[in-house]
């Protein structure tokens, strides 16, 4: 099956282009963000306050909006998804191993 031209089409308008390079740039930066967290646990092996339940959430979340950004073939959705399964796991294995 090829690409969807209906979804290229969607993308054309200035807005949506720059909706989507602030999209990208807000991936990263929230990632980044998030490296602190990571960093404090793994580093400093403090994960005391750390809820495995919320961060669990946020991997299920991101595991989903990973295959609804496979099936759409839309790397602005699933590429970050795979950036933030990494930093969730990181966040809880290490609660796991230092909570």
């Amino acid at each position: 099956m090829g690409p969807d031209p209906t979804i290229a089409a969607a993308y054309t308008s200035r807005f949506d282009k720059a909706l989507r390079t602030a999209l990208g740039g807000m991936s990263v930066f929230t990632m980044l963000m998030t490296i602190p967290q990571v960093l404090t646990i793994w580093i400093a092996h403090q994960a005391s306050g750390v809820s495995i339940l919320s961060w669990s959430a946020y991997l299920v979340s991101a595991v989903l909006w990973l295959y609804f950004g496979m099936r759409q073939r839309d790397w602005n959705i699933y590429l970050p998804c795979l950036g933030w399964m990494i930093l969730d796991a990181a966040v809880i294995l290490g609660t796991v191993v230092y909570g």
